[in-house]
């Protein structure tokens, strides 16, 4: 009796001890051959969107080594996904980004957690205590059970079946066109070689496009504006729709009259055209004539080059006169008229003065003669006085003006009509 109390005692202290130890049955017990963590690990979460059958005491491996073991398997409730809890030797370094990923021994053989530095991108930072490994960036292997079930669909009347008749009417169908999916295959090799060729210019257009899709992305404002300004202007569109469609129906029905009107008169345009060819033969032919003849037009009835020699006079109502080495005496008088053209046709006799030869009845003297009423006067004598002989100059008698002067040192103005410099009169 003693001895089975002493027994229950004991067992009962067993349990005691065992429970504020916080024994967890035999996942408490260290199982030989697992990874030696060492004195000093370091915890790590990994979070997996499916864990497949992985238990807790499963090992943590690196390159196949073993490094740790898995501590424990949570469901994270905000979204759904285990959260996977392994614990690591210190010893072993891995950087922040590294990846896990739920690996198989073996084909039946047990799962593990396998840690890996990143293969996409350069290793950073290192992986230390309360470290998390992020959904993106594990991944499980595939299981015996999936890979069955897909070969399991592949035979019994998966697509076996299917892919033969395939097999078969794609034969009936290239069955003698080979040359044409020969050509057909070449044509397609040239255009993807020249899409390749263009490559750059492929990118670069749609670069543009890019950077044109975010200059209207950064308008967006404007471009609304502009949708809701044009809103009304539509609607006057609307409004006036039947008067622009009556518009056009009367732009077609012009189009139509038009175009019959040419038909119709197109043999006579042709014809007119065919008879106002010598007239822009002849006009063409006369185009040197016609450009000669502007340049008397302006200065008739002197030409322009005349203009050049033209001379000075000092001119009776005390302005300036020009003149093109030429004059001009006009006499109405039918008296001289009669004594210079009938009686002293030889030009003999001395002109007398008008009055003088109105007085004594008679055109001029003889030579040597005094005139009644005349004056004397030298070669030297200025116009106005009176001739040896008595006599005047039939150009004194009219004009009572001065001779014909040059300009000032006797040289002719020289350039085109309306640059001509008059300078100073000589006096």
């Amino acid at each position: 009796m003693n001895r089975r109390v002493q027994r229950a005692g004991a067992l009962a202290a067993g349990v005691l001890l065992l429970g504020g130890c916080g024994f967890r049955g035999a996942s408490s017990f260290n199982l030989p051959g697992g990874a030696d963590v060492g004195d000093d690990p370091y915890t790590v979460e990994v979070e997996f969107l499916d864990v497949l059958d992985l238990v807790p005491q499963s090992g943590v491996r690196v390159a196949d080594v073993p490094v740790g073991r898995v501590d424990s398997i949570e469901l994270d409730e905000e979204d759904w996904t285990a959260v996977v809890t392994i614990t690591v030797n210190r010893d072993v370094e891995l950087p922040a980004n590294a990846v896990a990923a739920i690996q198989q021994t073996s084909l039946l053989g047990e799962k593990f957690v396998e840690l890996a530095p990143p293969g996409t991108e350069e290793p950073r930072g290192r992986l230390g205590d309360d470290a998390r490994i992020t959904l993106d960036r594990t991944n499980r292997n595939v299981e015996v059970e999936e890979l069955l079930g897909a070969l399991s669909l592949v035979l019994n009347g998966g697509g076996l079946a299917q892919l033969q008749t395939i097999n078969r009417e794609l034969g009936d169908a290239l069955e003698g066109r080979e040359a044409e999916i020969k050509d057909t295959l070449n044509q397609l090799d040239t255009f993807i070689g020249g899409l390749d060729e263009q490559r750059a210019e492929i990118n670069r257009a749609l670069d543009r496009a890019n950077e044109l899709a975010i200059t209207l992305a950064g308008r967006t404002a404007t471009i609304e504006n502009a949708l809701d300004t044009i809103g009304p202007g539509l609607d006057v569109i609307n409004e006036q729709r039947d008067l622009l469609v009556s518009m056009l129906e009367g732009l077609a029905r012009l189009g139509d009259v038009g175009t019959r009107i040419i038909n119709q008169s197109a043999a006579n345009t042709v014809e007119d055209l065919r008879l106002l060819q010598p007239i822009l033969t002849q006009l063409a032919a006369a185009g040197p004539n016609l450009g000669r003849s502007l340049e008397l037009l302006l200065t008739y009835p002197f030409p322009d080059s005349s203009l050049t020699a033209l001379n000075y006079r000092q001119a009776q109502s005390g302005g300036v006169a020009l003149f093109a080495n030429m004059t001009a005496t006009v006499n109405l008088d039918l008296t001289q008229l009669l004594c210079r053209y009938v009686i002293d046709q030889a030009g003999a006799l001395i002109e007398l003065p008008l009055q003088d030869a109105i007085a004594q009845g008679k055109c001029g003297s003889e030579p040597g003669g005094t005139a009644a009423g005349a004056t004397g006067g030298g070669a030297d004598d200025p116009p106005g006085t009176a001739a040896p002989g008595g006599g005047f100059s039939l150009l004194e008698q009219l004009g009572g003006g001065r001779v014909v002067e040059q300009l000032p040192g006797g040289e002719l103005p020289s350039g085109p009509v309306g640059t001509l410099n008059l300078g100073e009169v000589g006096q």
